[in-house]
């Protein structure tokens, strides 16, 4: 394949989020008077994505999924004002965990040294994905950044992806999608057209995916030839 740019994926790729989402729930829940348990944080990522998924259509704002999270979690019928106060302290916690995983630096340096552009695509809102990269150190080092604010559609939709392409100036086929996500980042991808990789770090598959990568160390035989 020949190649003109890799588009990645943010949480889970380049920015480890379940890491900083279970130590800011953890740092956050005793502040609450809760007790940070197994189950409490399992119970916590349970609620992101049914009320995410309602923002990602539409039907609600950034604000309103993050009360609704709440509101279930501590199944509380509290006013937004104090939900919003509430849900801050554990941003505040959730932000200070942020970090970019150990071998984003040598990816970035393999996708430059074979010539390529690099993109970012996320399903996070344009406000905090953007704050994530600039804390972690990635700002200015990826780019550009299309989320769901920007484009109006997200992932695995291959709108999302075609809409990418078409502002990033690069046809669908010259561009290598990388993601932990496989429904996300590889099948929505491949629908639109373009390559992709499964970054498949722990190793649960699917098992049959064909370009699957345990690190993004691993990128460098797919990139050659580059451009």
């Amino acid at each position: 394949m020949r190649l003109r740019g890799v588009l990645l994926d943010l949480d889970g790729t380049l920015v480890d989020h379940a890491a900083a989402a279970d130590a800011g729930l953890r740092a956050w829940l005793p502040t609450i008077g809760l007790a940070a348990t197994d189950a409490a944080v399992a119970r916590w990522t349970e609620l992101q994505e049914p009320h995410l998924a309602a923002w990602r259509a539409g039907t609600i704002s950034f604000a309103e999924q993050r009360r609704r999270r709440l509101r279930d979690f501590l199944g509380t019928d509290a006013a937004d004002p104090s939900l919003d106060e509430t849900f801050a302290g554990y941003l505040r916690h959730y932000e200070a965990a942020w970090r970019a995983y150990d071998d984003v630096t040598d990816a970035l340096e393999i996708i430059a040294a074979a010539g390529l552009a690099t993109a970012v695509l996320t399903n996070g809102s344009r406000v905090q994905q953007h704050r994530k990269l600039a804390r972690t150190g990635l700002a200015g080092r990826v780019g550009p950044v299309f989320t769901v604010d920007d484009l109006g559609v997200a992932k695995p939709d291959p709108r999302a992806y075609r809409l990418v392409c078409e502002r990033w100036g690069h046809n669908a086929s010259e561009v290598l999608s990388v993601g932990d996500d496989h429904e996300l980042d590889v099948a929505g991808a491949r629908a639109a057209g373009l390559h992709a990789a499964h970054l498949d770090r722990p190793g649960t598959g699917p098992a049959d995916e064909a370009v699957r990568l345990t690190s993004l160390r691993d990128l460098g035989p797919l990139l050659a030839g580059g451009r």
